[in-house]
């Protein structure tokens, strides 16, 4: 693929996307469209949709990559999601629903106080602009690799591109955009990985059965890792991945967002349980994807010796050895998790800071002009602080990012899940002005159990887990401040 022809297909995407968000502010857009879409999403697009924001750029890139050291135990990883959405339906949902929130930090206010409430605000927005930009950096290196270099444009340029892109697509329909988008987006990303495979199975000879049968030859999809001093143990796994869903899906806005966009919390709580039925077979079709690309690799003697990191196989392959239609299927692939990485960031972003921290519907004699005008400032405001940490991370690209973006999620999410599960399933009330030192003192503590865990516990090593020690750290902090239990 040349970069003309690569450029061609990014402005043609691009511009379908600009279509959608035109339509989806047809009528003029209102901050309660902007927030939560006018809690008149269809719960089946909002489920299809959250599944391209689930995997973004990272599985897209990462997971296929990780398949030749670590075969498919992370589905094991995948498979304690579903035990997380069904503790988003059934424990948080009716919560969020119940109390009629937009954002869902709100709870925190209300049961234990100001502080705490703030706590968890900027835990999240820490949290997001961690993870969104190590999900769009991924993508947008790749782009500039492959496209932008070609050209002498630097990094920072591109980056800025891109966000200029999703700045002006989500400045006005927010969330009632983003619900519309995603589906587009999921849509994308989920034909690239078939029709790769379907190419790969092409070029190899060999149909999609026996390709399978190969897979399990070479022992790629191996699941259960029962070695307890592996990060990958199967039953550190599935209670990992059940908690990250939890804290990265239940108690994020962005997610959330979308959900609370649903018209009642019964389409919400579908929704929940569809999107995460539907991930176990998609993820599964990423992991098999990873294992075709291995073998593809080892059959085409492409030098994965000469890779930083295995994020870098499947562009190889796509871009430099399968053939147009690959690379173009890629490339879409790849603009769609870049997009879905960082529209519906924004948006959470902005409202966390306008509902929370500006407490713009606190304000009784405030006009929507004015809300309208403070979140434009506010989007626009993150979309620089987006582009600003994106570019420090073009320095340290030296891992695959899917662990690096779990293992900083445990440390930045943990505290928010010790907070909801203490306010949730105890019925104390804590000295609130110390939270936020909990909250700092609990990540804190993690990192040096998980650093000194192999001398310390036997050689047990932490892995994705760690974020389940985070919140039990929170919650044994807050029963040290706890007061007497509410009426």
């Amino acid at each position: 693929m040349t970069p003309s022809l690569i450029l061609v297909s990014f402005l043609i995407y691009t511009s379908l996307i600009f279509f959608i968000s035109r339509l989806t502010v047809r009528k003029k857009a209102g901050n309660e469209a902007y927030f939560l879409g006018n809690r008149n999403s269809p719960w089946y697009v909002v489920s299809y949709g959250m599944i391209g924001a689930s995997l973004s750029g990272v599985t897209f890139m990462s997971v296929p990559g990780l398949v030749q050291n670590e075969q498919f135990s992370y589905m094991v990883l995948v498979l304690g999601y579903f035990a997380g959405y069904l503790v988003i339906a059934k424990v948080l949902l009716p919560l969020y629903y119940k109390m009629n929130l937009t954002s869902i930090y709100s709870y925190l206010e209300s049961r234990f106080g100001f502080s705490s409430y703030k706590t968890g605000a900027f835990y999240f927005i820490l949290s997001r602009l961690i993870g969104s930009s190590f999900r769009m950096f991924l993508v947008v290196n790749v782009l500039q690799i492959f496209v932008f270099d070609n050209w002498g444009v630097p990094f920072a340029v591109t980056v800025a591109l891109f966000m200029t892109l999703i700045l002006l697509y989500t400045f006005k329909g927010g969330i009632k955009t983003i619900v519309w988008t995603d589906t587009l987006q999921t849509t994308f990303m989920i034909t690239a990985v078939i029709i790769t495979i379907i190419i790969i199975s092409r070029h190899l000879d060999i149909g999609i059965f026996d390709l399978a049968s190969l897979a399990k030859e070479k022992g790629y999809t191996k699941l259960f890792i029962t070695d307890y001093t592996d990060p990958r143990f199967f039953l550190k796994q599935f209670f990992a991945g059940m908690f990250i869903t939890i804290v990265m899906t239940g108690l994020d806005q962005d997610m959330m967002q979308k959900n609370l966009s649903c018209r009642n919390l019964k389409d919400a709580q579908k929704n929940v349980l569809t999107f995460g039925a539907i991930l176990l077979p998609v993820n599964l079709l990423f992991l098999f994807l990873g294992a075709s690309l291995w073998i593809y690799a080892a059959n085409t003697g492409i030098d994965v010796g000469a890779f930083k990191t295995s994020d870098e196989l499947f562009p190889t392959a796509a871009m430099q050895y399968l053939g147009l239609a690959a690379g173009l299927t890629f490339f879409f692939g790849l603009i769609s998790a870049a997009y879905s990485s960082a529209d519906g960031t924004l948006t959470a972003l902005t409202t966390i800071f306008c509902i929370d921290f500006l407490g713009l519907k606190r304000k009784p004699n405030i006009t929507e002009e004015r809300i309208r005008r403070t979140r434009y400032i506010t989007h626009i405001g993150f979309a620089i602080i987006v582009i600003l940490v994106i570019i420090s991370y073009n320095l340290i690209n030296d891992a695959a990012l899917i662990s690096k973006l779990f293992t900083i999620a445990g440390y930045t999410y943990g505290p928010l899940l010790g907070l909801f599960f203490f306010g949730i399933f105890t019925k104390y009330n804590v000295r609130d002005k110390w939270v936020p030192v909990i909250c700092i003192l609990s990540p804190i503590l993690s990192y040096l159990l998980s650093y000194y865990s192999p001398q310390l516990l036997w050689g047990y090593k932490f892995g994705f887990e760690i974020l389940i020690l985070n919140g039990i750290f929170t919650v044994a902090g807050l029963f040290i401040i706890k007061k007497k239990k509410q009426p």
